[in-house]
């Protein structure tokens, strides 16, 4: 099956220790999977994950999720701030090849727009193999706010590092490629 006819792998990753206890509802991984839904017009299928703010836990699931489970793309929410147990980018860090610093740039001049604080957030995003990592903030409206804003480039980036081809819906959210001579 080629790129382009295979269903695309989202891994949806929840860093959240309260929530990987039961403690509270995870609200982060399904408005990850409600935008994708919105999205994406090819079919795709999530591989989700709820795990604690754990660094070798962050470490070995995002190697699991890319490696074993063969994920195009994963999206963590949840431990980008400045608190102590907030791990996540630099567990991102040490699991990819490639870092891929304009996903996180771009999401904090997005998120500049609604809150001060947007400049505490260390999310960014990476390459490992064929898949692109990119960390999310936690909150819902946060996280659609910011996939709107790098959604567009995501495709195209798939494209490139040969990972599944994936097919939006235009009337939501309009995609970079470019025009086939």
């Amino acid at each position: 099956m080629s790129n382009e006819t295979r269903p695309a792998k989202i891994g949806v990753l929840v860093v959240s220790d309260r929530a990987s206890r039961g403690e509270y509802e995870d609200k982060g991984g399904p408005a990850i999977q409600e935008t994708f839904n919105a999205y994406l017009t090819s079919p795709w299928e999530p591989v989700y994950r709820c795990i604690p703010d754990d660094r070798d836990t962050i470490e070995r699931t995002l190697v699991e999720l890319v490696d074993d489970d063969a994920c195009d793309l994963v999206v963590t929410t949840g431990g980008t701030g400045p608190a102590v147990r907030d791990v996540t980018p630099e567990a991102t860090e040490a699991v990819c090849e490639r870092m891929m610093p304009g996903f996180g740039e771009l999401m904090r001049q997005e998120s500049l727009k609604y809150v001060p604080t947007a400049i505490l957030s260390r999310q960014t995003g990476g390459l490992r193999g064929r898949c692109l990592i990119v960390n999310l903030p936690g909150k819902p409206t946060a996280i659609r706010q910011c996939l709107d804003a790098v959604f567009p480039a995501i495709p195209y980036c798939l494209d490139l590092i040969g990972a599944a081809y994936m097919e939006n819906d235009p009337t939501v959210i309009e995609v970079f490629r470019p025009k086939k001579s």
